[in-house]
């Protein structure tokens, strides 16, 4: 039986860092029913969905979308008016290590999604079918490596340069694929790096705050002169909001924070942050534990979003400058010790992946 609610959601990969602060934040309204497929690889923690974990209006269903079967049968289980698809492997450094299954989850996985809803949404009433949206959720790697200066558009070409970004590019294309074959109703958004509260510690913000308390080095790749856009994750969740909300299916959207920053100046800043929250830490100054280390293969120098869109056309801003952002996120870790340890339990053990040695 339907709740009393505004709309009911599918969330894929929503026990993931962006998914999950997604569904916390629809949750924390009150005004969406969430059902949650996960497949819950090594980044999905149900840790990180604890305060819902009882709630009657968050549905967590274990399974892939790449589970043809399954995905069809909660669709017609739970009838959502909209899927959000964060569902992916992410990143960059385990896509160079092991390709195949970035291509299994982001490109065949999504295939099978976009399949199902299709003849999901094919069948729905007039009403609901007009009103349906399919959510793309996707990344700016895809448009590959800029120079010194510039900015990526939603017209960008696409260049991906790792296995990762490729798998993205494709599902990105199948998207646009079944709206202009099938006019499924699929609106793209491509956003830049978040960081936040929950974010899996193989990550660069929250592998430095962990190796930081713990005294151990803080591996950053070649100079550390590779820059990224970076985006507060709770601000990435509201943009969503808006494209869920008002944006124009077939339309794509660009996400950034305009936080234009080289990974040395962050980690310089995590460093600076923690000897200013822990002044009794004995691995003060932090930022003597930087250690540089070989470049990873066919490392993008440099990505920046023109997000100039989503604002005009939707009024989306974000919150956060990347200073009140990252105090934000190092506070979280530390305040958050025990859900960082119980993640660090499993089979990551803080290392960089997939050094150029370990690839002859």
């Amino acid at each position: 039986m339907r709740l009393n609610k505004e709309r009911t959601l599918l969330v894929t990969g929503g026990a993931g860092f962006i998914g999950a602060n997604f569904v916390l934040g629809q949750m924390a309204q009150g005004v969406s029913r969430i059902i949650n497929l996960d497949a819950l690889t090594y980044a999905g923690n149900l840790d990180t969905l604890e305060s819902v974990k009882d709630h009657p209006d968050h549905v967590f269903v274990l399974g892939s979308i790449g589970d043809r079967p399954l995905v069809e049968y909660v669709l017609n289980r739970y009838r959502p008016d909209a899927i959000i698809n964060f569902a992916a492997e992410s990143h960059v450094d385990r896509s160079i290590d092991s390709p195949e299954a970035f291509m299994q989850t982001n490109l065949l996985g999504t295939f099978q999604l976009l399949e199902a809803s299709r003849l999901y949404w094919r069948q729905l009433p007039d009403k609901a079918k007009k009103s349906f949206r399919f959510v793309h959720v996707s990344t700016d790697e895809v448009y590959g490596s800029l120079g010194d200066s510039g900015k990526f558009v939603e017209t960008s070409r696409y260049q991906p340069n790792s296995p990762y970004s490729a798998s993205k590019a494709g599902s990105d294309h199948l998207a646009r694929a079944y709206f202009h074959t099938y006019g499924l109703p699929v609106l793209t958004t491509n956003c830049s790096n978040n960081y936040g509260p929950y974010q899996f510690p193989e990550k660069l913000i929250p592998l430095m705050i962990n190796n930081a308390v713990q005294g151990k080095p803080l591996p950053i790749y070649g100079a550390g002169a590779n820059v990224r856009d970076w985006l507060f994750v709770s601000d990435h969740c509201r943009a969503l909001e808006r494209v869920l909300e008002a944006g124009t299916p077939g339309e794509v959207y660009n996400i950034g924070g305009n936080n234009e920053k080289t990974n040395l100046e962050v980690v310089d800043t995590v460093c600076a942050l923690l000897d200013e929250m822990l002044p009794q830490s004995p691995y003060r100054p932090h930022r003597k534990l930087i250690t540089f280390v070989g470049d990873r293969p066919g490392h993008d120098l440099r990505y920046a979003i023109d997000a100039s869109k989503i604002r005009r056309e939707l009024g989306w801003e974000p919150h956060e400058t990347f200073e009140t952002g990252l105090a934000k996120t190092v506070r979280w870790y530390l305040d958050n010790a025990s859900w960082r340890q119980r993640v660090l339990d499993g089979s990551y053990r803080g290392e960089r992946l997939d050094m150029p040695e370990n690839l002859a």
